[in-house]
């Protein structure tokens, strides 16, 4: 939820131009990821829960893709705290998929 709640705040900044645009995206994409983590959780089963962290992966790498090019635009800084952010969530769901992947294999 603080990769959300640090979204919102850097693209608060954004061009007023990109309300429709850039900015709904990419605050889509944020809200997708823990989204789809609650949502797999609530399922019944691993296989079930592995296919929305995956889901939550693509909108994380959608995510990423996205203040790539708000930074290319000079909306965001070359050192955004949400790029680091990315990049930790990236870490805690390959390490959660692994974990479940571990779990089922035993």
């Amino acid at each position: 939820m603080a990769l959300v709640n640090e979204v919102y705040r850097a693209t608060a900044d954004f061009p007023r131009d990109e309300i429709y645009a850039l900015t709904s995206q990419v605050r889509r994409a944020a809200v997708s990821i823990p989204s789809n983590i609650a949502e797999g959780a609530a399922r019944s089963g691993e296989k079930e829960f592995l296919q929305f962290l995956s889901i939550a992966r693509g909108s994380l790498s959608e995510l990423e893709t996205q203040m790539f090019i708000a930074r290319d635009l000079g909306y965001i800084s070359n050192s955004s705290s949400v790029e680091e952010r990315i990049e930790k969530v990236f870490g805690l769901i390959g390490g959660l998929i692994k974990s479940i992947q571990e779990r089922s294999n035993k």
